[in-house]
Parts: C-alpha cells; sequence; structure tokens
C-alpha cells in the first residue's frame, strides 16, 4: 500500500497524466452518449416493441437510476478507492447495455436501462473525481474544457450515431457495441494505481438517506411523467404518487441534516452560491434533455423526417455547444473570471426556443434554433464546474463532484419526463404496447403534432428563461484569486 501512495504524486507528470486522462475519458464517453443516444431512434423503437407513450422512460429510467446512485458512487470511491468502485460501475453497466440488446419488450427495455442506469451513474462521478484529483487547481479549467468538450460532443452527438444505426440496421447494436468498449475502459482503468486505504473505509453507512432519496426522486418521476397522461391528475394514484413524494422529501431533507455521514452532499450545497449554481444546472441540463429528446420525435413525426435525417439535424446544436464551451474557456482564461457567459447563456436559449415555438417550421429555422441552443448550453458546465471546485475545496473535491452529477442528472430526469409527458398528453397518445401503438404512431396527424411541439417547446422556452435567472445569482469567480469576485445575491 505505501508503494501505491507513493506514486500518486508523480500523477502530475505528463506521462502519467495522459495514462489517467485517456482512463477516464472512456467511461465519460459511454456515460454521456447513453443518456440521448435512442432519441433518434425512438420512434423505430416503439415500432419494433410498441407503446410510443412510454418511450421517454426508455430515458427517464436510465436517468433516473442514474440520479440516485451518483451520490452513492461518490461516498462509495471515498470509502474504497475511485479506481475500484469505478470498476464495479463499469460491470454493472456492460451487463446493464447486454441485458438491453436483448430486450423483447418496452417494458423489458425500460428495466434493463434501469440495471444500466445503475451503473452509469458512477461513470461519470468517479471520472470527475479522478480528474480533480491529478490536476493541479490552476490547470483545472484548461482540462474542464476537454471534459466539457466529451461530455457535450457524446451527449448531443448520441442522437446523431442512434439515428443513422437505427435507419441503416438494428437499433440493438446501440448497446450491445457498449460491451468491447465496457472492456476496453476496464482495461484502462484496472492499469491506474490501486488506492491507499481510506480513513472513511469504516464510517457509518446512511441506508435511510439512500431510501428516502429514492423514494422521493422515483415519485416525483413517475408523477411527472404519467400525470394527465397515464393517470387523471385529479386522480387517487396522482395524489399519493404526489404526496409520497412530498412526504419523502420533506422526511429526507430532515434527516439529512441529523445525519453525521449524510448520503447527500449538503456540506458542499450548504455553500453560499452554490444552490444557484445547482438550480442553473438543474434548468440548463432538464432544457437540453427535453430537446434532444423530443426534437427527433417532432421531426420524424410531425415532419416525416427519417430517422438518421432527424439526429443530423441535432448536428448545430452539437456544434453550438462545442463553440459556447470553447468561447466560455478562452473568455475565462483571458478575463481571469469565471460565471460570466451562462445568464447571457441560458437567454439566448430560452429565445432560440420561443422562436421554435412560434416560427413555422423549416430546416433552417430549426438549424438556427438549435445552434443557438447550444452556444448557449455551452457556457454552463464549465463555469459551474469550476466554481463548485473552487468554493467546495481541495479536500471537497469527489463530493462537489457528486453534487454536480446529482443536480445534472436530477435536471435531464425531470425535463424529459415533465415535457415528455406534456408532449404525449397533448398528443392524447394513450399508454400501452402491442402493434395498436404502433399504428397509432404513424396514424398521428402532422398538424396535431406540430402544434402539440409548439406549446412544449414554448413551456421549454420559460424553463430556461428561469434557469437563466437562476445563473444571474450564482457567484462569478476570480481565477487568479480563487475566489467569489461577487458574492452569491
Amino acid at each position: 500500500m505505501p508503494a501505491a501512495e507513493a506514486k500518486l504524486p508523480a500523477a502530475h507528470a505528463p506521462a502519467t497524466f495522459g495514462a489517467l486522462f485517456s482512463a477516464v475519458m472512456l467511461p465519460i464517453f459511454m456515460a454521456a452518449v447513453d443518456q440521448t443516444l435512442l432519441a433518434a431512434a425512438t420512434p423505430r423503437i416503439a415500432r419494433d416493441l410498441g407503446g410510443l407513450s412510454d418511450t421517454s422512460w426508455i430515458a427517464v429510467g436510465y436517468l433516473l437510476a442514474a440520479t440516485i446512485t451518483a451520490p452513492l458512487y461518490g461516498r462509495l470511491g471515498d470509502r474504497f478507492g475511485r479506481r475500484n468502485v469505478l470498476l464495479a460501475a463499469l460491470a454493472v453497466f456492460v451487463l446493464g447495455s447486454l441485458a438491453c440488446g436483448l430486450a423483447p419488450t418496452m417494458w423489458g427495455l425500460i428495466a434493463a436501462r434501469v440495471l444500466q442506469g445503475l451503473g452509469g451513474g458512477g461513470l461519470m462521478v468517479l471520472s470527475q473525481a479522478l480528474i480533480g484529483e491529478l490536476v493541479a487547481p490552476a490547470d483545472r479549467p484548461r482540462y474542464q474544457g476537454y471534459f466539457a468538450v466529451v461530455f457535450t460532443v457524446s451527449s448531443v452527438g448520441g442522437p446523431v450515431v442512434g439515428g443513422l444505426v437505427a435507419n441503416h440496421g438494428d437499433w440493438r447494436w446501440l448497446f450491445l457495441a457498449n460491451l468491447p468498449l465496457g472492456l476496453l475502459a476496464a482495461w484502462r482503468v484496472a492499469s491506474l494505481p490501486r488506492p491507499a486505504a481510506s480513513t472513511l473505509r469504516d464510517a457509518p453507512h446512511d441506508p435511510v438517506g439512500v431510501l428516502l432519496f429514492a423514494t422521493c426522486a422515483t415519485c416525483a418521476l413517475l408523477w411527472l411523467s404519467l400525470a394527465g397522461h397515464r393517470l387523471p391528475v385529479l386522480s387517487v394514484w396522482s395524489a399519493a404518487l404526489a404526496a409520497t413524494a412530498a412526504a419523502s422529501g420533506l422526511a429526507l431533507a430532515w434527516q439529512q441534516r441529523r445525519q453525521p455521514f449524510p448520503f447527500l452532499p449538503l456540506d458542499v450545497l450548504r455553500i453560499p452560491g452554490v444552490g444557484w449554481i445547482c438550480l442553473s444546472v438543474i434548468g440548463f441540463s432538464g432544457t437540453m434533455f427535453a430537446l434532444v429528446f423530443l426534437l427527433p420525435i417532432y421531426l420524424q413525426v410531425g415532419q416525416n423526417s427519417s430517422a438518421s435525417a432527424a439526429g443530423l439535424q441535432l448536428l448545430p446544436l452539437t456544434f453550438g455547444m462545442v463553440v459556447g464551451s470553447t468561447f466560455n474557456g478562452r473568455f475565462s482564461a483571458r478575463t481571469s473570471r469565471s460565471g460570466v457567459l451562462p445568464p447571457y447563456g441560458l437567454g439566448a436559449a430560452s429565445l432560440a426556443l420561443f422562436a421554435l415555438a412560434v416560427v413555422p417550421p423549416s430546416p433552417l429555422s430549426i438549424a438556427l434554433a438549435s445552434a443557438v441552443c447550444g452556444i448557449g448550453f455551452g457556457t454552463v458546465m464549465p463555469s459551474a464546474q469550476i466554481a463548485t471546485q473552487m468554493l467546495a475545496g481541495r479536500e471537497r473535491l469527489g463530493a462537489a463532484a457528486a453534487l454536480l452529477s446529482l443536480t445534472r442528472s436530477t435536471g435531464a430526469a425531470l425535463g424529459t419526463a415533465a415535457f415528455g409527458g406534456l408532449a404525449f398528453a397533448l398528443l392524447n397518445v394513450h399508454a400501452g404496447g402491442g402493434e395498436g401503438s404502433a399504428v397509432r404512431v404513424d396514424a398521428l396527424a402532422p398538424g396535431q403534432v406540430s402544434h402539440a411541439f409548439h406549446l412544449v417547446f414554448g413551456a421549454v422556452a420559460v424553463y430556461a428563461g428561469l434557469a437563466a435567472f437562476a445563473a444571474t445569482r450564482a457567484p462569478r469567480m476570480d481565477l487568479a484569486r480563487r475566489a467569489p469576485s461577487a458574492p452569491a445575491h
């Protein structure tokens, strides 16, 4: 064990950094791309397995499992070593991918996606924490930019790849391809030094907090996704879901404040300004994932695009996010200030989404709106990561990474469930599987689809505007002084 400890300081050398960087980028890629990979393939899956109205749960099931397990993986990594826990997360992720590729029914696929998300929740958190350990604070903004590019291209490029595969092959290969990728990632992670024994290894666990958080998140997302669509809003089951979510949420807040080793990283969340950062991230990820999930369905069902064409029409969003992230990084490096651009970026995204809601659809208008959204989205995560890590301090890097991953996954699940549920409720697509559901997909009138999705895009625009307001309240960081340049409001 001392020998392993002796190797860690040398990680700042370029060769050692390159080895670790190559080890963590593939898990980050796999976790990010699988959150959105099926967006353009969703109508094809609905035709094969039935149940268009349940397809949002292909994304929500994965995101829900990843949301619940993200903070748990952060704590387990602190206890047992991030390298060891990342290997376990990769094993669960690959097993879930195999189950997805073999799923015979829609709900079988959703269950397999939940299993895949149980592993995927650890890939992002543990990879980020390993980068935070390796890179010196002065160099961290540059490498967070690398992470943002990989995450962005993976998240928004997923539908492009998914559309091409679904249009020219079998969508099941989207999952089966993870098997060799997972083995390659495990080989690279296993080459890292074994961790030393942690002083937190024998710290008390918090199973009650895990159970309360899982109950709250599951019931809240079920209500957002099903109320008004599969369940009447004013019904016993709807009221039971809402009441259970509220009660478990209140119980979780009370329990976590009194827990010496809480499941949630509340110590970081209590830092002034971090709450506003998290709200802006929830708004950003909810808006982005709602757009990535809904736009391909709108293009295929409402505009009669093919799966590959719908995926390719997300390329402006991808390129826009790369441009926004790159510009944000260069602006921060030139001015030594971080957190200045997200309010403007999210505000521009809100206006672009409003344009999608009111402007008659055309390939040019959709491409321009998507590009503006992408540029705005690209300013958010690098600034949030830098600010949270600087405010938390090096000794709480793992908790800071877990908190940001939790808020991003929470926002993505909320946005996909809420706006997906709203779209299907407006379309009056009935839940259920079988051939009847596939017929209903093809029988939807384009005018009905356009009207419903324009209303949804308007709602997403308002949500993005609220995220922009939260970003105006978040602290701006002075990178030279490594402190807030303006206090949180």
